[in-house]
């Protein structure tokens, strides 16, 4: 069953929301509730960023623009995303987390990407739609390496950020054989 772009919108709202409310049910303080939000809404957002780039690279060579279940997932988490950015700017504030200059600058490239990507991506050619994937991907994946290192203040390492970090590598390497692949037969 295909969900509408708007029901597909509404029920990721509605798990965002369902997080924030979880989040302070279990951490009342406000400072951690807003910690737990953005994290557990971050894994929202890999999770549908996963799903969006194998639903890219399975119909790869197809345009974008003739696929509608690959746009509006692109359309999701995008919105996903920006929801993410909004617990997380609220933890970094609340909880005066410092901010480094350089992940600051390719976090805010990435986000700049995501939100651009529902307007713009179907009309940009391959090399970019890829870059596209694989920054993003990039990003995330040194998002779980500083979670692995213990970079991130209030969350010690532990095994779902090795499950987190494996599976984005392995999709990326897996989803960018299929397109090869894909591209290689592709008489075009």
């Amino acid at each position: 069953m295909k969900l509408s772009l708007r029901n597909l919108l509404l029920l990721g709202v509605s798990i965002e929301l369902i997080i924030l409310f979880v989040s302070y049910l279990l951490h009342p303080e406000i400072g951690e509730t807003f910690r737990y939000a953005a994290r557990y809404s971050g894994r929202l957002s890999a999770i549908v960023f996963l799903y969006t780039f194998y639903q890219y690279a399975s119909s790869f060579p197809s345009p974008i623009k003739d696929n509608i279940e690959l746009r509006n997932f692109i359309r999701l988490f995008a919105l996903l995303h920006v929801i993410h950015w909004g617990y997380l700017a609220s933890n970094v504030y609340l909880n005066a987390v410092p901010l480094e200059a350089v992940k600051l600058i390719g976090g805010a490239l990435a986000y700049l990407m995501i939100v651009v990507a529902p307007f713009k991506l179907h009309q940009l050619k391959i090399p970019f739609q890829l870059t596209y994937f694989y920054y993003v991907g990039l990003v995330m994946i040194l998002t779980y390496v500083a979670r692995i290192k213990g970079d991130f203040e209030g969350a010690e390492p532990y095994w779902l950020h090795y499950l987190g970090i494996s599976t984005l590598i392995v999709c990326c390497i897996v989803f960018g054989f299929w397109i090869w692949k894909s591209k290689k037969q592709d008489p075009a």
